[in-house]
């Protein structure tokens, strides 16, 4: 379907429908990166930013998928996403995330140098721990640049250098949004279904629920990687994804949830 007619249908439905329903019906007639280019425009316009969805979009996503969610971005938006995430974020935080946006993650090699990991673990002990004050700088280029491959063996002989986890390090060296972002890194490096499956159940878990963060992640991963993202949600909570949004939704919101995330694995 052209995406002008998929407009007008959305259009159409959306003076049908209301609520969270409504919401996850929008979100599946958007194609995939103009969906997310929707989400982080959304999370930039209006009064205040909400800079967990930026981190969570650009920590997870390869340079590809990121190159065309900035070229949907323009294209729907008339502007560009690097210069609106600068002009909506300050300091650190702004540099980590335009430097995940230039995506300088990926290797398709898969080779790892060990003696630069071992530097580079060194480097980050000596911008952290070893000194009072945090050099921030260091922990983003080495987080933003490196391939998770390279940053594997990084966190590895990190803690030996450290006797502490990178993440532990982060917490007590970092605080807010900047925390969170190059906590997420890590997270994604380490096991992307893990941090998706930790995201829905953040969505869902205590009073309420984060309908925003639970219809992005399954909407967008719904035909990417949701079935491993299930079974590792199954292996972390010890109950099934489809367990909880029957417990946590209701409705036609509740049946189109789960006709999306299927069968249990």
């Amino acid at each position: 379907m052209a995406w002008w007619k998929a407009w007008d249908l959305t259009e159409t439905l959306k003076s049908e429908l209301s609520g969270k329903f409504e919401r996850l019906i929008v979100a599946l007639m958007y194609p995939p990166y103009r969906y997310e280019a929707k989400e982080l425009h959304d999370a930039m316009k209006g009064l205040g930013t909400k800079e967990g969805v930026i981190i969570e979009i650009l920590a997870s996503r390869t340079k590809n998928q990121l190159q065309e969610i900035m070229k949907a971005y323009e294209e729907d938006y008339g502007s560009s996403l690097e210069q609106d995430i600068q002009a909506d974020t300050s300091g650190y935080l702004e540099r980590i995330l335009v430097c995940l946006l230039q995506g300088s993650r990926d290797d398709v090699t898969g080779f790892v140098d060990p003696g630069l990991a071992l530097q580079d673990a060194q480097d980050l002990y000596a911008a952290g721990e070893k000194i009072c004050g945090t050099d921030e700088m260091k922990f983003i280029t080495i987080l933003c640049t490196r391939s998770a491959r390279h940053l594997m063996r990084v966190f590895e002989e990190y803690e030996k250098i450290a006797n502490k986890s990178i993440e532990d390090s982060i917490k007590s060296e970092t605080h807010g949004s900047l925390e969170e972002a190059m906590l997420t890194i890590v997270k994604c490096t380490r096991n992307l279904h893990c941090y998706f499956a930790e995201r829905l159940h953040y969505a869902m878990k205590g009073a309420g629920t984060l309908d925003g963060t639970l219809i992005r992640n399954i909407v967008s991963r719904s035909e990417i990687d949701l079935n491993l993202i299930k079974g590792q949600f199954k292996k972390m909570y010890g109950k099934t994804l489809s367990s909880m949004i029957m417990e946590d939704t209701s409705g036609d919101y509740k049946n189109a949830l789960l006709s999306l995330v299927g069968s249990d694995p």
